[in-house]
């Protein structure tokens, strides 16, 4: 069974991408780069999620010796100008505090009425082997963002995103339903064609 990669130390992450790896029929032994804690994390120094996904995937599979897979996502507000998009994760100043994050990003959109609350999840998924090949792909999910949090499920800005079509905000969703349509769902299903290509 071959190894891949996924680099991020989120246990949501790993579990959804085995979820959708499963579906599709992948067999790959998949771990997240809490199997090597001895890897330092990558800094995000790109400018753009994609060029975010190719720096984690390119370290951990030349840290490692195997394919690695990684993702850099984000909420894209449209009356933000796509903020907090790349720093999505610390925009309240430390990275990863999700509630903190939350409550800075309805504070600046108090005053905004609902039909200018239109957002979307911007994913970009690459895969990166020890020899440099590399493949980036990208998913995203439209909505509307709800005044106050609602639902358990997910993590980040879950429970504001109401998808387009949806009653429910993404954190209300069943996570298989989520997994169907979700930026980083479509982004790593998008992949699959590139690990079945070049990860045997």
């Amino acid at each position: 069974m071959t190894r891949l990669i996924l680099a991020t130390r989120n246990a949501g992450k790993i579990t959804e991408l085995r979820a959708i790896l499963a579906d599709a029929g992948l067999t790959h032994e998949l771990v997240g780069a809490d199997a090597y804690p001895e890897i330092p994390d990558v800094k995000e120094t790109g400018v753009t999620f994609a060029e975010n996904a190719l720096l984690k995937a390119h370290a951990l599979a030349q840290a490692t010796g195997h394919p690695a897979v990684a993702d850099d996502s984000g909420l894209c507000v449209d009356v933000l100008g796509g903020a907090p998009g790349i720093f999505s994760a610390r925009w309240a100043g430390r990275h990863g505090d999700d509630q903190a994050n939350l409550d800075l990003l309805l504070a600046q959109l108090g005053d905004i009425d609902a039909p200018h609350r239109a957002a979307h999840f911007a994913c970009a998924a690459a895969l990166a082997l020890p020899d440099g090949t590399e493949r980036v792909v990208e998913g995203q999910l439209r909505g509307t963002l709800r005044t106050a949090p609602a639902g358990t499920h997910g993590f980040g800005y879950d429970p504001i995103l109401q998808p387009d079509d949806s009653t429910l905000t993404c954190a209300e969703l069943p996570p298989a339903k989520k997994n169907e349509i979700s930026h980083r769902g479509k982004a790593f299903r998008a992949l699959i064609p590139a690990i079945r290509e070049l990860v045997s």
